[in-house]
Formats: C-alpha cells, sequence, structure tokens
C-alpha cells in the first residue's frame, strides 16, 4: 500500500474528524477567529463535544488519557485537523508537544498537577524560551535567569512571543541556572512558574501577522525576582537545551501535518473556482497558467505530504530524524504559502477578503517560516549535516535513509 494512503485502521477516525470539522467548525470558524466572549463560549462548547465524541486529545500518550495514536497514525488525522486553525485547540492537540517534553523527566507532583489536567484541557502550559533583543537562533545568548537561594529558585528576566501567556496556568522558562564557566549547552535549565506568583508580569499581548481570535495571543513576560519551590525545576539542571529539543522537534512534525491540512483546503478552493469562474465564456480552468497552479500546488502537496510521513514514520521507528524534521519543516511552510497564495489569486478581491477562509490562513502560514526555528537556520543544519555524512566517506544514498 502506498505511504500516502490513509490506512484502513485510522480512515474512519480521520473520517469522523473531517466531518466534525465540516458540520460544527467551519460555519462558526469565522467567528471564532474574529474573537470575543462569545466567540469563547462558542469554542468551549465545541471543546465539549468533541470530547463527547472521543475526538479529543488523540495524539497524547494514552498512558496519560490521551488517544495513544503512533506519530504515522497522528499525521493522517492532524493533517484533518489543519485544515482549520480553531480546530487545534477543539481537538485538544495544542498542548501536545509540551507534554511529550514533559512526560520524560517530571516528577510524580508536576504530572498530577500540571501534565494530566493539560491533558484532560483543564489548563494549559506556556512555553517561553524567545527574549527580546536576542537571536533565538542562538539560544546559547538567552539572558534570563535562576539562582537557587536555600530550596527556592529566584527567576529573573524577560521573554516574548509567548503564546497564550495569559490564559495558563504557569509558564516554562528556559533559563540559566549554571556559572558562568560551565559550556552554554550545559548551562540552561527549565523552571515551571505558576502565573499568579508575585512578581511575574504579562507587559503587553503582541499582535504577530494581525491574529485575533480565540487562538490569538503572543505575550511579553518579565520575572521580578520571582521565586518558586525547588521542585519547580523540571527534569535535570542543566538539561534544558535536552528537553528544548523534546519539544522542538515533534512540534515541527506537528506543524507541518498541519500545514498539509492548510494546503488541502487551499488546494481544494483553487480548484474548484478555477472550475466555475468564467472568463469571456470559458472556465478558469481552460488558461494554461491556472493549470500551472493546479500542477504546481499538486506537485508541492504530494511530495511534502510524502516527507511529512517518512518523517513520522522514522520518529515511530525511535529514529531522531534530524534532517527530515528541518527539511519538512522548511519544505511544508513554503508549501503551504505558495498553495494558499494561488487560491487566493483566483478568487481575486474576494481572495483577499474575510468572506473566504484564505486570508487568515494566509497570514497564519507566513508565521510558519519562523516558528520553531527561521527557515535560515534549518537550511543551513540540513546542509551541515549531509556534507559531514560526505566528509566521513558515509554519503547519502536516499534509498538508505
Amino acid at each position: 500500500m502506498s505511504l500516502c494512503a490513509v490506512p484502513a485502521d485510522i480512515a474512519p477516525l480521520r473520517s469522523r474528524v473531517a466531518k466534525f470539522l465540516e458540520t460544527h467548525v467551519y460555519p462558526v470558524e469565522r467567528e471564532l477567529l474574529d474573537g470575543g466572549e462569545h466567540a469563547k463560549a462558542v469554542l468551549r462548547q465545541l471543546e465539549t463535544r468533541a470530547k463527547e465524541e472521543g475526538l479529543w486529545a488523540l495524539g497524547h500518550p494514552a498512558h496519560l488519557g490521551g488517544g495513544g495514536l503512533s506519530m504515522l497514525q497522528y499525521a493522517y488525522v492532524n493533517e484533518v485537523i489543519g485544515r482549520s486553525e480553531p480546530a487545534t485547540q477543539i481537538f485538544g492537540t495544542t498542548t501536545l508537544q509540551t507534554v511529550l517534553m514533559m512526560d520524560v523527566v517530571a516528577t510524580d507532583e508536576q504530572r498530577r498537577r500540571w501534565i494530566l489536567p493539560s491533558v484532560t484541557g483543564d489548563l494549559r502550559l506556556a512555553f517561553a524560551m524567545t527574549e527580546p533583543g536576542v537571536s533565538s537562533s542562538d539560544p546559547t545568548q538567552f539572558t534570563t535567569t535562576a539562582r537557587l537561594e536555600g530550596d527556592t529558585w529566584v527567576v529573573n528576566g524577560r521573554k516574548w512571543f509567548i503564546s497564550a501567556a495569559d490564559r495558563s496556568a504557569a509558564t516554562i522558562v528556559m533559563c540559566r541556572t549554571e556559572p558562568d564557566d560551565v559550556p552554554a549547552h550545559q548551562a540552561f535549565s527549565m523552571i515551571i512558574v505558576p502565573r499568579d506568583t508575585p512578581g511575574f508580569r504579562i507587559l503587553r499581548d503582541i499582535e504577530v501577522m494581525g491574529m485575533r481570535g480565540v487562538m490569538s495571543g503572543h505575550f511579553e513576560i518579565e520575572f521580578d525576582e520571582v521565586r518558586v519551590p525547588m521542585d519547580s525545576l523540571l527534569g535535570e539542571r542543566g538539561k534544558g537545551f535536552e528537553l528544548a529539543q523534546r519539544r522542538l522537534g515533534p512540534g515541527r512534525i506537528f506543524h507541518c501535518m498541519r500545514w498539509l491540512g492548510a494546503a488541502q483546503r487551499a488546494f481544494d478552493h483553487l480548484a474548484r473556482r478555477a472550475n466555475e469562474r468564467m472568463l469571456n465564456g470559458r472556465p478558469l480552468a481552460d488558461r494554461q497558467l491556472i493549470q500551472k497552479f493546479v500542477f504546481d500546488s499538486y506537485q508541492e502537496i504530494m511530495s511534502s505530504r510524502l516527507m511529512v510521513l517518512n518523517a513520522a514514520a522514522k520518529l515511530d521507528a525511535g529514529d531522531q530524524a534530524r534532517v527530515e524534521l528541518s527539511s519538512i519543516k522548511v519544505h511544508c511552510a513554503q508549501t503551504v504559502a505558495n498553495v494558499l497564495d494561488r487560491a487566493m489569486q483566483v478568487h481575486g478581491a474576494e481572495g483577499m477578503s474575510n468572506l473566504l477562509p484564505l486570508e487568515a490562513m494566509y497570514r497564519e502560514a507566513r508565521f510558519g517560516r519562523i516558528v520553531d526555528g527561521p527557515d535560515e537556520a534549518h537550511i543551513q543544519r540540513v546542509a551541515k549535516r549531509v556534507l559531514a555524512a560526505y566528509r566521513n566517506g558515509e554519503g547519502w544514498d536516499f534509498g538508505e535513509r
């Protein structure tokens, strides 16, 4: 069977997710994207319905109460969820990468207090790495610190573009905990800071690409002598970078899965418009330039999908798939932006308006070339690994990789 074909054991679940989107999410999607108190109430109702229908937290580990899908199984489902941005919240997918990172190292108390409620949707956790004035492509430059005084961590610093910090019960903070003479990659740790801790302040909500609604909110936050218990440390001291990779690696493929869904939805709009729109008595589909739009979009989506499914299969097999994850992060972000751009183009002014979902999807897609590492960093990473393989005499046989 082709890797592209949805396995028989996953197809029914995938269809249920698609039907839920079409029946319950698309009709209120614009309202959810515009935001407001009523939109929050609608979101909560949809979350409850998804739980009732057994569609909540499908990719989360079964031992934590999730659906327990493998990475490859989840790819076939998450590409459907990705057709609508609010659906990531409605189906409980937003917490997955943080849960996977924490689950490996969390204490029993941290699992009880933070992880299990996060899986059920009773609370949310923010993740704070990015800092103002510091290139996130080199996180060894981060200046947020935590010092240990007796049995208390004291956190100082500032972070920004921290998603959902305003509605998260706690924020996981990447900070330097070790002396200056310790190598940078062994000097950072992660500390859990509850939102109501004195000295934790939200300074502002930074609007990103004009995105608002129930899913938006990217905040600048400050830690001013924030004091938390010693057991707020997540994992071991000095292991912050290792933990960050446990979050960022899966996070990249989760993004790519969803971008496949957005690209598919844009492709649907593109092809339907090409067949329906008449110009001088002929459909746009008869025009070679539009046919090129369809051809290029087909190629990009198909190649992106194969790359994502291959990376998912490697992760399931225990491979870190570092080259594959960096490669799909770049390729899929470009694919979804390209397909959306073409779909908007064939719809003319309507494609640029809020009468269709395309313009909101396009803004979200542009963010993809930055989130979880800019394209440039991933391009360099892939090239270095491939070239090193040749320097070492291994070469790079795609059939064996």
